[in-house]
């Protein structure tokens, strides 16, 4: 992650310096050598993947290429924020280490997983974890047709179970560290609010979308309540894909690392294409669009 754009843009070694200064470890080495499994940490991914969108983003900024309305999905939601100028990179790279921090100790706390659901309307997966015994929700509305579910281990076996009987095409456990977007995040909710609260917060400087409501932030205080809601909330990542085309965007763009997004875009709004930026030849072929 990142490598590339390390060895050839001066700010992004700036940014992995403060990064590592703030974290208390050397981000850079887990994003450029890895290994997978401890890259995959909760503590650890969710920073990677701040600095990684948030550079793309400042280095887009350097070419003129500003966003005039944004999205993040889930932790991306700080990215956005941060690119929307709601935060500075500092404030934001805190908060995701608090988030992130107060996640994984979550999790632990109160053991849950995860899991997609592929092939059933979102009403019909809202029965199935309302009928459910224990602890299963909705947490991520990814596109028409795909959701995730999230809650204790054991309701989330028996909801997945009902997901297959009702004729779902796909129901896959995810690889996660806890039951994120779910009532057992609370402890976690309750540790962001309190760094939420002291935080330096203005509000975005273009419309961003709030994961908790599908609709754009308001002032700052909305931020920062919206903020800590997520982590209990579903990700309503349809909604807030819509709410964007309403916005009538020029074009799209992911920026990051991977092109998950891209394709949750094209499986919800008809003709749309992003165009995917997290290296140094994704960065290139930006700069020869904007002098053509």
């Amino acid at each position: 992650m990142a490598r590339d754009l390390h060895g050839t843009f001066g700010l992004v070694k700036q940014r992995f310096a403060e990064a590592n200064d703030l974290l208390g470890f050397d981000l850079a080495r887990f994003c450029f050598e890895g290994p997978e499994e401890d890259l995959r940490q909760t503590r650890v991914t969710q920073p990677a993947l701040f600095v990684h969108s948030v550079i793309v983003g400042e280095l887009l900024a350097e070419l003129g290429v500003l966003p005039t309305c944004a999205a993040g999905h889930s932790l991306g939601e700080y990215s956005a924020l941060c690119c929307a100028k709601a935060f500075d990179f500092a404030t934001g790279l805190e908060l995701v280490k608090v988030r992130a921090n107060a996640m994984q100790a979550a999790g632990e706390e109160r053991p849950g997983t995860m899991a997609a659901v592929v092939g059933l309307e979102f009403e019909q997966v809202e029965k199935i974890c309302s009928q459910t015994p224990g602890i299963v929700v909705p947490a991520n509305y990814n596109s028409p047709g795909q959701l995730v579910i999230s809650g204790e281990i054991e309701a989330v076996d028996l909801a997945m179970q009902s997901c297959k009987t009702a004729g779902a095409k796909l129901v896959r456990k995810l690889v996660v560290s806890g039951a994120f977007h779910s009532p057992l995040m609370a402890s976690a909710a309750e540790r962001l609010r309190k760094a939420l609260d002291s935080a330096t917060i203005n509000s975005a400087s273009v419309p961003v979308m709030s994961n908790a409501t599908g609709k754009p932030h308001g002032n700052a205080e909305e931020i920062r309540l919206a903020l800590a809601q997520q982590l209990l909330a579903p990700v309503r990542w349809t909604e807030c894909l819509n709410g964007l085309s309403e916005l009538k965007p020029e074009g799209w763009m992911e920026l990051g690392p991977g092109n998950v997004l891209a394709g949750l875009l094209k499986r919800t709004i008809s003709g749309a294409s992003a165009q995917t930026v997290g290296t140094v030849e994704d960065i290139e072929r930006v700069k020869v669009g904007v002098a053509s």
